[in-house]
């Protein structure tokens, strides 16, 4: 899944195995093809950890567009609150500046106990709305694994790229009928079934199902992330 440790679609690498706003935020010029905007609740916190994260890595915004593909202006405008970043480009920042997607988006959390509420949830949704990933875990610092909640509907196709070396997927489905590429092979899986696969390299999820397809995923790193 473009989840959130490098969370969605970015260039990635190869097998070498996310000031005040003085507008309010909107989404950014990218081709058709490209994911919606992150929601405009995200914007000011991407913009936060992005220029936190291009800080602490001494990188210069032309040099972080050069690594990222991203336009400097571009960056600018995330970094100030001014942009809502698609989530192809935040995909594409993350992995320029090597932190999960998830960093883009955390907001630290205190204490042991965290309730997540359905209407507060954190959701990332695909430009034709036909897919959806919820985050059913607390954005805090440090974290070996995240769990989320795919769905999507009739006809929708997700592509992911490439996580880095060491991600694995575990993945079940609850409803509905899903199709899912890893590399060169294809599985089928309907409610109840269960896959375990290496994420390292690209994979899609493709809904067979008449209605919608909801599955819920634990993305295991081989590090510490956030």
């Amino acid at each position: 899944m473009k989840s959130s440790r490098e969370k969605s679609k970015s260039v990635r690498p190869t097998r070498t195995r996310k000031g005040p706003a003085a507008a309010e935020p909107r989404p950014l010029t990218e081709p058709p093809a490209e994911p919606q905007a992150i929601g405009s609740d995200l914007t000011h916190v991407v913009g936060r950890n992005l220029r936190r994260l291009r800080g602490e890595r001494a990188l210069s915004l032309e040099k972080l567009s050069r690594l990222s593909g991203v336009s400097r202006a571009m960056l600018g405008q995330i970094e100030l609150g001014q942009s809502a970043p698609t989530i192809n480009v935040a995909w594409k920042i993350s992995t320029a500046l090597g932190v999960p997607f998830s960093a883009l988006l955390s907001e630290r959390a205190e204490g042991g106990l965290h309730l997540l509420k359905a209407a507060d949830s954190k959701k990332l949704t695909s430009h034709d709305g036909r897919f959806v990933s919820r985050a059913l875990f607390p954005f805090d610092e440090r974290r070996r694994v995240e769990f989320y909640e795919l769905t999507l509907k009739p006809g929708g196709v997700e592509q992911a790229h490439a996580h880095n070396p060491g991600t694995v997927e575990n993945l079940v489905v609850s409803q509905g009928q899903l199709e899912l590429d890893v590399g060169e092979r294809r599985e089928v899986l309907g409610a109840g079934d269960a896959i375990v696969f290496e994420a390292d390299v690209p994979h899609v999820y493709r809904n067979l199902a008449g209605g919608e397809t909801v599955m819920y995923l634990v993305m295991v790193y081989a590090d510490l992330v956030g």
